[in-house]
């Protein structure tokens, strides 16, 4: 359970603040209001860089302030302050009390979220678990670990992150709901060099949980392994082949292409308004059989997981594609409500500063019952992808364009020699009709994705099983 008396030290007792007037004066501003909310913020953020040999940066940070947003139909009034009083709150009440102006607003029943006893992660605030000098020891140890390791190692950047954000979220039938959010990262880059030819390699890590598990020593040289071979498979890489092709895709992280190509496009704010390809797509079929995809902010310690989300909803298990026909949308309330459908606990926002907005949390396709080894000997000439680096979607194309970290040529039915500089380009909702082999293998990434949207940056978790594609436009600098 959330320490409730914690968040009230935090947001009441420390501020002056009183939390009945603060409750009144919520009530007040969105008397006559669609929906709305107070959310009060309180962080505390850390973060360490050792590059180079050297401790390059080290920086600790606290927030905190409020955000009130009144909804009246489509029209949203927000005021944000960093200024925890009651008499900030009442400026703001005043401000964005201006959409009742003029706005005849949206006759629709408007309950509270329903109330949870979930706790998905520990209240443990990682910064002050383990001594500056610990961390700092830890960094150290992962550079003079990996230039051991390897003679070709040019250079080693480590970093550690750190964060422990408090919410208070008070609504305008006086109900109050509060998360106090850990989370964690350690990430490795590792420059290689072999005969004048340099090439990165780099593995991360991460969860809503305490330092303890990735400062470990058996976690963090797992960690800068798989940086480090990376790094020197790229050193033998050759250019990629350009064309159309068979892919197969990687399990885990891979699961980024799912997120962007596809989970943006099942946002339910882009669909309200019909400018996600999948719009107006609902129970028809969009994949090919055997495709199941799930956004899951409930699953506990994840990188993307919420007890309740930024609007005081529970966190959900929201199935978006079963067996490839199109069931469900991520939901924030404005959207549901406009959409006439229940809100999926997605309502997110990077801070007090911004307006939620329907975002995923964990999104990961699910597993199938095909062998990796028999997709691979199924290839006569293709492609397999087994990392990616960055992306770009148009949402409403569902076109994308995704560079590949690590990927290897299949030829004959067998893994031949890794390549470099290729890129994944396709359409999200036409991909998902060409899978035709679905891995055994199903898993989560190891916690590291930030997702962006709108300006705002909020953390995510990814995963989905090894894919075949049929037919792939692949991006290189040779022409098969």
């Amino acid at each position: 359970m959330t320490d409730i008396a914690l968040l009230d030290n935090l947001f009441f007792t420390r501020t002056g603040m009183d939390k009945g007037r603060v409750g009144q004066i919520t009530r007040d501003a969105l008397h006559g209001m669609d929906d709305g909310e107070l959310f009060l913020e309180y962080s505390q953020s850390e973060s360490f860089t050792f590059d180079d040999g050297q401790l390059k940066n080290a920086s600790f940070n606290t927030g905190q302030g409020f955000g009130l947003r009144s909804v009246l139909g489509e029209a949203t009034g927000y005021a944000h302050a960093s200024d925890l009083s009651e008499d900030a709150i009442k400026r703001a009440a005043t401000t964005v009390r201006a959409v009742n102006y003029g706005q005849a607003g949206i006759v629709a029943e408007n309950r509270p979220p329903f109330g949870t006893n979930q706790n998905l992660y520990s209240d443990i605030n990682p910064l002050a678990e383990v001594p500056f000098a610990k961390k700092i020891t830890v960094l150290q140890e992962i550079d003079a670990y990996l230039r051991s390791k390897d003679k070709r190692v040019r250079q080693v950047s480590v970093s550690l992150l750190g964060s422990w954000q408090a919410v208070e979220i008070i609504r305008a039938d006086g109900s109050l709901t509060g998360d106090i959010r850990p989370l964690v990262r350690l990430n490795i880059s590792v420059v290689a060099e072999e005969n004048g030819r340099m090439e990165t390699g780099s593995h991360g890590a991460g969860a809503r949980t305490a330092y303890a598990e990735y400062i470990d020593e058996s976690h963090w040289k797992a960690q800068a392994e798989k940086a480090l071979r990376q790094a020197l498979t790229n050193l033998e890489s050759r250019p990629a082949p350009a064309g159309e092709m068979p892919v197969i895709i990687g399990n885990a992280w891979c699961g980024v292409l799912l997120h962007e190509a596809v989970g943006h496009g099942l946002e339910g704010d882009f669909n309200r308004k019909k400018t996600s390809a999948f719009a107006g797509l609902m129970g028809k079929r969009v994949a090919a059989k055997g495709v199941t995809v799930i956004d899951d902010g409930t699953i506990a310690n994840r990188r993307g997981s919420l007890s309740i989300d930024d609007e005081g909803t529970p966190s959900n298990r929201t199935t978006l594609i079963e067996d490839g026909i199109l069931t469900g949308y991520i939901q924030d309330r404005l959207n549901a409500r406009l959409m006439g459908v229940k809100p999926t606990g997605n309502g997110r926002r990077e801070s007090y500063a911004h307006q939620p907005m329907p975002r995923m949390t964990n999104t990961y396709m699910l597993g199938g019952d095909a062998k990796v080894e028999d997709m691979i000997r199924s290839v006569k000439r293709g492609l397999y992808a087994v990392n990616f680096g960055g992306g770009q979607v148009d949402i409403t194309s569902g076109k994308f364009v995704f560079s590949a970290s690590e990927a290897y040529m299949v030829e004959n039915g067998k893994i031949t020699y890794p390549v470099k500089g290729a890129t994944l380009i396709g359409n999200g909702p036409d991909i998902l009709t060409k899978v035709s082999a679905i891995g055994n293998d199903m898993r989560l990434d190891d916690g590291v994705g930030t997702c962006g949207k709108a300006g705002q940056s909020v953390p995510v978790g990814v995963g989905q099983p090894t894919l075949l594609i049929d037919r792939m436009t692949v991006g290189g600098t040779e022409v098969g």
